[in-house]
Order: C-alpha cells, then sequence, then structure tokens
C-alpha cells in the first residue's frame, strides 16, 4: 500500500526469453518502449509499441529486483484476468511466469495521472469513478480473494507494536493517545466486512486520467472482499496528504462514507495512520529505497486529521 519512487528498471534489461514471450502474448515484435513513471515497483513498467502499430503496457520483475515483487504480480494477474469489463480497469492480455520472470501484458490505457495538489474537478471525477466501480465490482466478482480484514490485520496491529517497542521519537499526540489509537484502530479493523472488490490501494499514481476524462483504476495487487466505502476513505487519504481541500466535509458528505459510522471511519484511520509510523522507521525493502519516506509523510499527514476525530 504505497507511492512514488524507486529504481525501476527497463524494457531493455529484460531477458531475452521474458521479451520474447510478451511479445509472442501481444501477437507482434516490440519496437519500442516507453518507461511510466509512479508507484515503486521496482520491475519494468512500459508503455510499447509493435511493428504493426500495437500498442499495450507491460510490467515484468523478478526476485533480484524485489524478493515479493513476484508474488504481488501473480496475485494481479489473477485478479486483473476475473474483473468484469464493465469495471473501469484495464484488461489482461496474458502473463508470463517462468518461476523467476514474471510479466503481465495489459491493454495500454490513454492517460496520465491526476494533478496533485488535486484540483477539484479532477477529484470530482476520480470520486465519481469509485462510487461506479463499487456498483460494478458489488458483488465481488474474483473467487478466493482475502478479505480486508484479512489484507489489513498485521497492518492495523500497528499501534500495538509502537507500544511493545517505542521508537526514538513519536509523534507527542500519538504518544499520549496509544491506548485510544490501539482500540480505534481495532474497531476499525473489525468494521472491514462486505461484498464489495475493493482496490485497497487507491492514490493519485494508481489512476488515469484520460483525453476524455474517464478514470481508470490501475495496478490490482491488494484486491480484497470489503465494504463498498472502502476505496473512497483510502483515497481520501492521498488527498489529506497533499492539502487543499476539506477532507473532513468529503467523508461528511460523500455518498459511499455519509453514512457510515464515524466511528469506524476513525478507526480506520487510526489503523492506517499505526501501520504508516510503524512502518516508516523500518529499513527500505530491497529495491524499493524511497516508501519510508512515503509512508511517514502519510502518518503525518493523518495524525493531524485524528487528532480532531478521535475522541478525548
Amino acid at each position: 500500500m504505497d507511492g512514488t519512487g524507486g529504481g525501476r528498471i527497463g524494457w531493455a534489461e529484460l531477458p531475452r526469453s521474458v521479451r520474447l514471450a510478451v511479445e509472442q502474448i501481444i501477437g507482434d515484435r516490440v519496437v519500442e518502449a516507453r518507461s511510466q513513471p509512479g508507484g515503486y515497483s521496482p520491475g519494468t513498467a512500459d508503455r510499447v509499441r509493435t511493428a504493426g502499430g500495437r500498442r499495450a503496457f507491460v510490467k515484468a520483475v523478478s526476485p533480484a529486483q524485489n524478493p515479493q515483487t513476484p508474488r504481488m504480480h501473480r496475485a494481479e494477474a489473477r485478479h486483473t484476468a476475473a474483473l468484469p469489463g464493465s469495471a473501469p480497469t484495464p484488461r489482461l492480455l496474458g502473463w508470463h511466469d517462468d518461476g523467476e520472470w514474471v510479466a503481465l501484458v495489459l491493454t495500454d490505457v490513454e492517460g496520465r495521472h491526476p494533478y496533485t495538489p488535486w484540483r477539484a474537478a479532477e477529484l470530482d471525477s476520480v470520486l465519481r469513478a469509485l462510487a461506479a466501480l463499487a456498483g460494478a465490482l458489488t458483488p465481488n466478482p474474483v473467487p478466493d480473494v482475502p478479505t480486508a480484514a484479512e489484507r489489513l490485520a498485521h497492518d492495523f496491529a500497528g499501534w500495538r507494536r509502537i507500544v511493545a517497542d517505542p521508537p526514538p521519537r513519536l509523534d507527542p499526540w500519538a504518544a499520549a493517545h496509544l491506548t485510544e489509537l490501539c482500540a480505534a484502530a481495532d474497531r476499525g479493523l473489525a468494521a472491514l466486512t462486505g461484498d464489495t472488490l475493493c482496490h485497497l490501494d487507491v492514490r493519485a499514481d494508481n489512476l488515469l486520467i484520460g483525453p476524455d476524462g474517464s478514470v481508470t483504476v490501475v495496478d490490482w495487487p491488494w484486491a480484497c472482499r470489503g465494504p463498498a466505502w472502502l476505496d473512497t476513505a483510502l483515497l481520501l487519504v492521498n488527498v489529506q496528504l497533499h492539502g487543499g481541500h476539506d477532507t473532513e466535509a468529503l467523508v461528511r458528505g460523500l455518498p459511499l462514507t455519509a453514512d457510515v459510522d464515524p466511528a469506524v471511519l476513525t478507526g480506520f484511520y487510526a489503523g492506517l495512520a499505526g501501520f504508516f509510523t510503524d512502518s516508516a522507521r523500518r529499513p527500505p525493502p530491497p529495491g524499493i529505497p524511497t516508501v519510508r519516506h512515503f509512508q511517514q509523510a502519510q502518518a503525518d499527514a493523518l495524525l493531524p486529521w485524528l487528532t480532531h476525530r478521535l475522541p478525548q
């Protein structure tokens, strides 16, 4: 669950056997590849064009870049293959897995990431798209996908890990409210029930705005089954991070979050803040040197919001 940066390899650095497998999936020889910015995967993320003019988006990785990312690519392939055509997501054209390298070949979606700080018109478009996405993905169409509570159980225990092993520097307000934050995170986790397929990593760099203003939600390794409001609530973390909008007013006014028990949403944000605070103090994962800075920035954005939401 994390943002932008990392040492990314490119199409030309893939083994020849992987490039040939991708070309077989596309059905033509790749003559151009443009690496795309954003995200934290150290593998490839290339928009490719073939000799015959076909286009596709290719992402590929091996354990040499990061030991966990191939597993994520395999999960994303399973999830994306099961998404209905009505969902505003890329289509999976095929994938290659030789036991070391995993490569996904997806439809090439024309578009760019939303501007940050968020512009009001784009934010409105994305929020509408997330509401439509929740409708299209209820009931959950992907078999055997974990629940949101299963996905987030370890993450939402972050405050408890901090209690057991306090960091040398901790936000003073958080340090004075650890008991309340632990309890709130537990409430938030317990409420993550529902039968909507959730993306679980919605932020600006996992969204594309098309030339016609359409919104596409990309990168689905963390998909899970949970409440319809989950992805909208997650997007508001990204809005809070970049500033310029009243996130509290959005929570209270948006159709998917307005009727959610405020204590549940407070618990949800408390759980995320604990995850980010706990994770940010860890050494960076192999090949992803900037993720800890991004996690700390999200913790710093959430904690002031929680000072107003958490009962004193």
